[in-house]
């Protein structure tokens, strides 16, 4: 990923495609490979809550209350990003960010030192993969790597709740 790589690998929720996601370059391959328009945005995932404040602007403080109170995995997204890859930044200035709390996408935030793009491994507009062996194979050709743990697991994971913060502490439900 430090060369602009793309891999395919397991998170707290489903798989994910995942990159640098600073560098544009491979977050339009990240774009490319789902065959997704960018305008469509794609959310992002660190290793802790203080990562949060890097990436973007001002961190509303019922944020910091949601992420430290969740029980499952929730991405917020957040206005004013920053220090992020502009074609993974939405058209109003927004960015999807998941603390994740699973062991494995957690060390790799960790190891990587920056935030991860994490989209599911589907084509877009197909149906997103719960296990590795639902992943088509055009999806496992088109990565650089393939991440080799967890490929045998048999439970479908469901995708994190979603929540939009806005000014003012306006909080919305995209995806529960």
């Amino acid at each position: 990923m430090q060369k602009g790589g793309v891999i395919l690998y397991p998170t707290d929720t489903v798989w994910g495609i995942g990159c640098d996601a600073t560098n544009e370059e491979a977050v339009r391959r990240v774009f490319e490979i789902k065959r997704r328009a960018d305008s469509k945005a794609m959310l992002v995932l660190v290793d802790s809550p203080v990562k949060v404040d890097f990436y973007v602007d001002e961190v509303p403080e019922v944020a910091w209350d949601l992420i430290e109170m969740t029980t499952k995995p929730l991405t917020i997204i957040y206005d004013g990003a920053r220090n992020l890859a502009h074609n993974l930044i939405a058209e109003d200035g927004s960015v999807g960010i998941r603390v994740t709390n699973e062991e494995f996408s957690k060390q790799l935030c960790f190891r990587f030192r920056k935030a991860i793009v994490s989209t599911s491994a589907n084509i877009s507009g197909h149906p997103a993969p719960s296990v590795f062996s639902e992943i088509s194979d055009e999806i496992k050709k088109a990565v650089d790597y393939v991440v080799d743990y967890r490929r045998e697991e048999t439970g479908h994971p469901k995708p994190s709740g979603i929540i939009k913060l806005g000014k003012g502490g306006q909080i919305k439900i995209i995806r529960e």
